[in-house]
């Protein structure tokens, strides 16, 4: 009977996030799109119920609330499900997709085109372990060991880009020093160079028009044969108008439109943060964005020594932060008590913050690039990347977990090398984290546009 309701207990959770996936799916990602398959919204619901899925087993892992068997046992079925979803079911339904779309292949060539390259997606999962320091084919082929092990390496790499972005770019965002002051009257003096710049490209292209007009008009009865030879060698009109020179003049304007209107959208978009800095909320973030700036330089300081060092940490901060306060600081308290306790608030943020995170990020990446077309087959690659994330995110978590709550989840994922994925998302997180330093940095230098003189 233990068993039966703890069974109950998962099954309604996993119901109420299907139903939270399903929800998200009408309201953010198509609230803009009529045509919706349902077929595409069960896969995505159901991949973001069996990935919530994890993280309510960690907290149950810490607060003790099922059995320890009927835990093991929701591990293993969640965790086969979840890699039954990346590696099976949405890469089939991914290629079905792109390859049916293309007209002319038969529904029999669709089929056989779909499986050969779902085939050809297992292999290159398969070949991914040679580089990597990965189970071996003496462990099994079809395992949940060998499947965790090849995926993880995907959404290891996409989680260390987007933390390296996000630790480098939340501050950058948030904190009044990064906003360039900027001056009602710098707004104004770029709103007259484009009106200004706008003009003359009007005038150089009436110009050009009344230009070929007049010569049609003086040459109506030449072939074509002979305008084309003509027009190789004569570049001026009767009237004296050069008009590849005009040609190559609106060129040259419509360039430095572009570039005008781009630093003016820049300009308004910084007085609109200027305007947002100064209320409560802006205020709030800017204090948020210290304390991140903080953590964003003591993280790249940690992963430059974990990587020179080749060290990974043995102790999970809040059990060495306890040990911290009890042996150092001589406070008194119950280990056991505030270890759990702790633990728990640790991994709730840490899960909520993830979440929220992806979701965010997903809808950013799905806005920018879908189309009606192309929503379906983009909500599928998101939905792929989401159950790599967060199988993941179940692996990367167990080293903010004490060692007497991580007994299970080493039983499930086997002998897994976990210092190496530790080790690697620290190279992918410097890498990014770097690289989008270096991108902000050279956005924000200064555009030269030129002034109204220069335009004459």
């Amino acid at each position: 009977m233990a068993f039966l309701g703890d069974c109950v207990i998962v099954f309604v959770s996993q119901m109420v996030f299907f139903a939270g996936g399903w929800l998200f799916f009408n309201k953010q990602l198509f609230k803009h799109y009529e045509i919706r398959h349902i077929s595409v919204q069960l896969i995505f619901s159901s991949t973001f119920a069996l990935s919530v899925t994890m993280f309510e087993l960690i907290i149950f892992e810490i607060i003790d609330v099922l059995e320890s068997s009927s835990r093991y046992f929701h591990w293993r079925l969640g965790l086969t499900l979840l890699l039954f979803m990346v590696t099976a079911v949405i890469p089939i339904y991914i290629c079905y997709s792109v390859i049916h779309s293309i007209s002319f292949f038969s529904d029999r060539w669709v089929r056989i085109l779909t499986t050969l390259c779902w085939f050809i997606f297992l292999y290159g999962l398969w070949r991914i372990g040679e580089p990597f320091p990965l189970l071996s084919a003496s462990h099994g082929i079809f395992t949940i060991e060998q499947g965790v092990s090849r995926i993880s390496v995907i959404g290891v790499t996409v989680m260390a880009i987007l933390s390296g972005f996000g630790a480098v770019n939340y501050p950058y965002t948030s904190m009044t020093y990064f906003i360039k002051p900027v001056s009602r009257n710098d707004i104004i003096c770029f709103e007259r160079r484009l009106a200004l710049t706008v003009d003359m490209l009007t005038a150089k292209k009436r110009r050009i028009a009344m230009a070929v007009y007049n010569y049609n008009k003086q040459h109506p009865t030449k072939p074509r044969i002979w305008e084309i030879l003509t027009s190789a060698v004569q570049r001026t009109t009767s009237n004296g108008e050069d008009i590849n020179q005009l040609k190559q003049e609106v060129y040259g304007l419509e360039e430095l439109q572009r570039s005008v209107f781009l630093e003016l959208s820049s300009l308004k978009n910084m007085e609109e943060r200027q305007r947002w800095s100064q209320t409560l909320q802006g205020k709030y973030f800017n204090v948020l964005g210290h304390f991140f700036s903080v953590y964003c330089v003591y993280k790249i300081f940690m992963c430059c020594i974990n990587i020179i060092f080749d060290r990974v940490g043995r102790k999970d901060p809040v059990t060495r932060g306890l040990e911290i306060a009890v042996h150092w600081c001589g406070f008194d308290i119950d280990l056991a008590f505030w270890n759990q306790h702790v633990s728990f608030l640790l991994v709730g943020c840490i899960v909520v913050t993830s979440i929220r995170g992806l979701l965010l990020t997903l809808t950013k990446f799905f806005y920018r690039i879908s189309s009606s077309k192309s929503s379906n087959i983009i909500v599928l690659i998101l939905g792929q990347i989401m159950g790599m994330y967060f199988c993941s995110s179940v692996l990367l978590m167990r080293m903010n977990m004490p060692a007497e709550y991580r007994v299970i989840i080493t039983e499930v994922l086997g002998n897994l090398h976990f210092n190496f994925y530790h080790r690697w998302f620290d190279v992918i997180f410097l890498v990014s984290a770097l690289t989008t330093i270096i991108v902000l940095y050279l956005s924000r230098k200064p555009v030269r546009v030129e002034t109204e003189t220069d335009l004459h």
